[in-house]
């Protein structure tokens, strides 16, 4: 896979390089340079979705977040994990998006 110029990307490539330079922009800071530490997910959460997390600061959010997404429980967060989270929160945003405006959501026939 080459790397794309942001310029000839589209919308949704663009997301996808934003998504992995976000996840190695804190993977890295400690320790092994693909996966993110405790620290390193609760700076991704603090800094990254707070507007959607809210209480990322909080210890134990903390906790249940990495041990939610740690699925092979090696005490850290590696990429297939952290874009579950990513997967999650965005279908998460559109179910209330879509609650919130049922017109919006609706098929036109």
């Amino acid at each position: 896979m080459s790397t794309l110029n942001s310029e000839n990307a589209t919308t949704l490539e663009n997301a996808m390089q934003l998504m992995i330079q976000t996840f190695h922009k804190y993977s890295g800071n400690e320790g092994d340079k693909f996966t993110l530490s405790k620290t390193e997910l609760k700076d991704l959460l603090t800094q990254e979705l707070g507007n959607y997390l809210g209480h990322a600061q909080d210890k134990d959010a903390v906790e249940k977040v990495m041990g939610d997404l740690d699925s092979n429980n090696d005490g850290e967060v590696d990429f297939s994990e952290f874009v579950i989270l990513v997967g999650a929160l965005t279908v998460a945003c559109n179910d209330f998006f879509q609650e919130y405006n049922p017109d919006k959501g609706a098929k036109k026939e």
